[in-house]
């Protein structure tokens, strides 16, 4: 097999997490196993990679409603000055936050999401245009990139939703929140969103539902300037018991830390200790996202790829062997109307020179003629595969997999199987899943409170001396 090398990306990446995540650095690696082995099989190309298909950075997602409740906290939150984005409701695209030294904010378009692989949207033009033809080209529409100044997007990227009441639903919007929220490591939902009933709520209302036990919601809830404890927790009960009504019965509720008056431990300074310490797991948020991305990725192959392609191999085989069928039918008519009229068609073939001499003829002509036709077939079967690689969004090249079983003894011969699709690769597979699982053992790991004393309670009794 021809070695391939690790994509300028993965390097990076590696660089990277050396002292920051030893877990992710190390995932990197296993990702690049994943790459020999589907640039061996021919899914990607040299300079390609799989681990462009989740963003590595932090993500969070602010979703809020048609009041100011989010302009002001994210105002407050990355500095009051900046201004990120304005109170009118006609705000309707998506705005990645990225960290910037610049003294002044910058806007780029959409275009430099969807062609940069590092950032979350990475070639979202292609599935918004399988979503509805014609909107793929109207990216802008839909996205923004946003450079700050801001400390606290040190490390992280925080995705900007428009807001849910104003914003016209569609297919293109609706997609793009359950790509946000599926995408993000923690989710802010300012609870004005819930006020303004509307198609966009529903679909939100349906994702949350969703994701309510993925640890990832977080209710923002915006409150009056001076409240006791126990008006913080009368609050917070009716904000639960809204939801509940709505289908919604897990997520962490917050007061959001008011920005006029109480709440402020410094003159001048707002209080946002606990949106601080939510965020501040993100980074691990962020591993076992990354990590599930990988198993999801090699699991991907065994499930989707290698069906794809099973089925195209056989659907190729199929006509092939039907279309030499038909032209070794159109001999034999021949050789019957030969023999009907000549009577000595049956005698050639019975002979013990001619017989055996015909039968290589024959074979000598259909031999090329199969493989024309094996050719010809694998032209429509390619087209077949790069469009269904579209329709299920896939990075891996269905066609160049099946590509590598064009050659003279794979298209001659009855095979089943793709081209180095056999056990050796299987095991190859095995162990990268293995891998993988133990790369989040080891995640877990470091919350682990076990210590000395608990293994040697192990020793002395009769269960197991060390753990698994």
């Amino acid at each position: 097999m021809t070695e391939k090398t690790v994509s300028k990306y993965l390097a990076n990446l590696e660089k990277y997490f050396a002292s920051d995540s030893p877990i992710l650095q190390k995932t990197s690696k296993v990702f690049h196993e994943l790459d020999q082995l589907e640039f061996d099989l021919g899914l990607i190309d040299a300079d390609e990679t799989t681990a462009t298909k989740s963003s590595w950075w932090p993500i969070v997602t602010l979703i809020g409603g048609n009041s100011n409740a989010k302009s002001k906290f994210m105002n407050g939150y990355f500095g009051s000055d900046l201004q990120l984005t304005g109170l009118q409701t006609s705000h309707n695209k998506f705005s990645v936050l990225l960290h910037n030294n610049q003294t002044s904010p910058t806007t780029l378009p959409g275009t430099a999401l969807d062609v940069d692989h590092r950032f979350p949207f990475y070639h979202i033009s292609h599935k918004i245009e399988q979503l509805q033809p014609g909107e793929g080209s109207r990216v802008n529409a839909y996205l923004e990139l946003k450079t700050l100044p801001s400390d606290r997007l040190k490390g992280k990227l925080f995705i900007e939703a428009p807001g849910i009441g104003a914003t016209p639903a569609n297919a293109v919007t609706s997609f793009l929140i359950t790509y946000a929220i599926e995408n993000s490591d923690t989710v802010f939902i300012f609870t004005d969103a819930f006020e303004s009933p509307s198609p966009l709520l529903d679909h939100l209302i349906t994702q949350i539902q969703l994701h309510q036990d993925t640890n990832k919601l977080v209710y923002l809830i915006d409150a009056p300037a001076a409240l006791n404890a126990a008006r913080t927790g009368e609050i917070i009960s009716t904000w639960q018991r809204r939801l509940a009504d709505l289908g919604i019965s897990s997520g962490q509720f917050m007061i959001l830390p008011s920005q006029e008056g109480g709440f402020i431990p410094q003159a001048g300074k707002t209080d946002f200790s606990l949106i601080d310490q939510r965020l501040a797991n993100v980074g691990y948020d962020r591993t076992y996202r990354v990590l599930q991305a990988l198993e999801d990725n090699i699991a991907e192959i065994d499930n989707v790829v290698i069906p794809e392609v099973k089925k195209g191999l056989a659907t190729w085989k199929e006509r092939v062997n039907m279309s030499s069928l038909l032209v070794l039918s159109l001999f034999i008519v021949l050789a019957l109307f030969a023999e009907i009229n000549t009577g000595i068609v049956l005698a050639t073939l019975i002979d013990p020179i001619l017989g055996p001499i015909t039968i290589l003829v024959l074979i000598a002509i259909m031999t090329p003629i199969h493989l024309i036709f094996s050719r010809l077939h694998a032209k429509l079967i390619i087209a077949q595969l790069n469009s269904r690689q579209k329709e299920l969004n896939l990075l891996e090249n269905l066609a160049g997999m099946f590509e590598k079983n064009l050659t003279f003894s794979r298209m001659m011969l009855p095979v089943s199987e793709p081209a180095l699709w056999n056990k050796k690769t299987k095991n190859r597979l095995t162990q990268l899943t293995g891998k993988a699982k133990d790369l989040v053992q080891s995640l877990n790991d470091t919350f682990s409170t076990y210590n000395a004393q608990l293994f040697d309670v192990f020793a002395d009794s009769k269960g197991p001396k060390e753990l698994p």
